[in-house]
């Protein structure tokens, strides 16, 4: 089994002088990992801090032993944000040939992300062309090249059919399978089932930790949503 891919302890990380994240403590291990939460909470903040681009006012974050961010981590960790983070007036082939470029990786690790992304029938087409989940599709791939270790993905599923969700979920279980720990986060709810644990989050904190049904037998609730609820109004009271 991995022995924990994040190490997170007393994370504090304040912006226009609010506290965002106050002393956070956690540990991301194998499988997939859910971090879910309303929009607001501080999930985007935190995955930020996991890949070393956001400024800590205290705490530490380290990933493989190694401080967030630090170079022995280059090639060990894929970050996809919310924003697809591709080129729009060059196709796919051509944004993912650039990226393996600047990686150092070759055509091989370009052909085996687009098909991983199942994007081999639009291998060609120009990204701008391209519908939402298509372009969030190949900025998935760019993370993929590499073959990292750890893959956060910021939200990557808001907005796509049910379908593509489907498919999504199913391709980071793949991932997981093969040795990588996945760390996604999501503001819907239902998609918690599809986790192997769950880091409920709520203005900054996390409030609940543990598997899907570890954390609804814990709040006697029948689904994800209504156990945040139950632990929303345990802590007001």
């Amino acid at each position: 089994m991995m022995k924990n891919a994040v190490e997170v302890r007393g994370l504090t990380v304040v912006r226009g002088g609010r506290p965002v994240l106050e002393g956070l403590d956690l540990t991301v291990g194998g499988g997939v990992t859910g971090l879910l939460g309303p929009s607001g909470c501080g999930k985007s903040t935190l995955l930020r801090a996991l890949v070393g681009v956001q400024r800590l006012q205290a705490g530490e974050v380290t990933v493989f032993g190694h401080p967030a961010g630090s170079r022995p981590l280059r090639d060990r960790l894929g970050y996809v944000t919310q924003a697809a983070s591709v080129y729009d007036d060059l196709s796919v082939a051509e944004n993912l040939t650039f990226f393996a470029r600047v990686l150092g990786v070759g055509r091989v690790e370009v052909d085996r992300a687009v098909e991983a992304v199942d994007l081999s029938g639009h291998r060609d087409q120009p990204v701008g062309r391209m519908s939402g989940g298509q372009r969030s599709r190949v900025s998935l791939a760019v993370a993929l090249l590499t073959t990292p270790d750890l893959l956060v993905l910021d939200e990557p599923t808001v907005g796509l059919d049910p379908v593509l969700r489907r498919d999504l979920w199913a391709l980071f279980h793949r991932l997981a399978d093969a040795g990588a720990a996945v760390l996604v986060s999501s503001h819907v709810m239902d998609e918690a089932e599809r986790c192997d644990r769950l880091l409920l989050m709520r203005e900054g904190r996390i409030i609940a930790d543990g598997s899907p049904d570890e954390i609804r037998e814990r709040t006697g609730s029948a689904d994800i949503e209504t156990a945040f609820l139950a632990i929303v109004g345990k802590d007001a009271a």
